[in-house]
């Protein structure tokens, strides 16, 4: 399957089907296939693992969606407030 069919078959299908305005994944994990077919992400800040290790969200979405993911994101970091400033020793 060539990439043009896998995304209009699967991604935008999805995305379409669903009336989906994102698409989450954990960590960074969807960048690089949302990369792949040319579609946007974006990463913010999720928490942070036992060891104090910032960990993020990806939220992805069809071509053209920048603004509804930035929207997205912003209201997730603005409801979350995980985002810490580094300290400074």
């Amino acid at each position: 399957m060539n990439l043009a069919k896998a995304s209009k078959y699967g991604f935008e299908k999805l995305m379409n089907d669903n009336k989906l305005d994102a698409l989450v994944t954990p960590y960074s994990n969807g960048s690089s296939v949302l990369a792949i077919g040319g579609y946007p992400g974006i990463s913010v800040p999720a928490g942070y693992d036992k060891n104090g290790g910032p960990y993020g969200i990806c939220f992805g979405g069809l071509k053209g969606s920048e603004p509804t993911l930035i929207e997205i994101a912003y209201g997730f970091e603005q409801a979350t407030n995980f985002r810490k400033p580094p300290a400074i020793n």
